[in-house]
């Protein structure tokens, strides 16, 4: 892999990695609510399950892909404190991620003769920004902690973090619905 691919790959990585998305709400949220050792697993599991889906490079599947995905956000943001297991699977329905696994997958492995080699170069790079802007939005979290403690503002933060998963999820249905592929469009880096 070039050094301009390679550049332009960790252009995309922190820019998809730290804009906010239903990964980084949770993280923020779950790090808020039980401190920033009650967030790794969660932090964790992003990565491993974007991982997963990279190695897996399956095609989009479109409309399941969509409604498990809201269906799941919209679940996540009534409950706001998924386990390892439930990170690693909001990975699988979560269409930003999806767009960024099948953007990198297309743009720095696929059809290349030296894919393997390249799949281990940019599965490292991807892991990191993942566990990295995750764990930037947790640390967040738990540094309000301490002031969301007091009176009802850890009920209304909460209630501000369903809110965002719950608009997310309608974003992604409604834009879905007005696609003609429906899909969203790819996040721009």
């Amino acid at each position: 892999m070039s050094s301009a691919e390679f550049g332009a790959l960790l252009v995309l990585a922190t820019a998809a990695s730290f804009t906010p998305g239903p990964n980084t709400t949770l993280s923020t949220a779950i790090a808020a609510n039980r401190g920033l050792r009650g967030a790794l697993r969660f932090v964790c599991a992003v990565p491993a399950g974007w991982g997963l889906m990279l190695v897996l490079a399956l095609p989009p599947l479109r409309w399941g892909v969509l409604a498990a995905g809201v269906g799941y956000m919209l679940w996540l943001a009534g409950r706001l404190a998924p386990a390892f297991v439930e990170g690693m699977a909001l990975q699988l329905l979560n269409v930003k991620a999806w767009m960024l696994a099948l953007t990198v997958a297309a743009g720095w492995v696929a059809g290349r003769p030296d894919w393997l080699a390249r799949l281990l170069q940019v599965l490292p790079v991807m892991l990191f920004f993942g566990f990295a802007s995750n764990f930037t939005y947790a640390l967040i979290g738990a540094l309000l902690r301490r002031w969301l403690a007091r009176g009802r503002r850890l009920l209304w933060f909460n209630r501000a973090m369903a809110a965002a998963l719950a608009a997310t999820a309608a974003w992604m249905a409604w834009t879905a619905l007005s696609s003609p592929t429906g899909l969203p469009p790819p996040a721009a880096p």
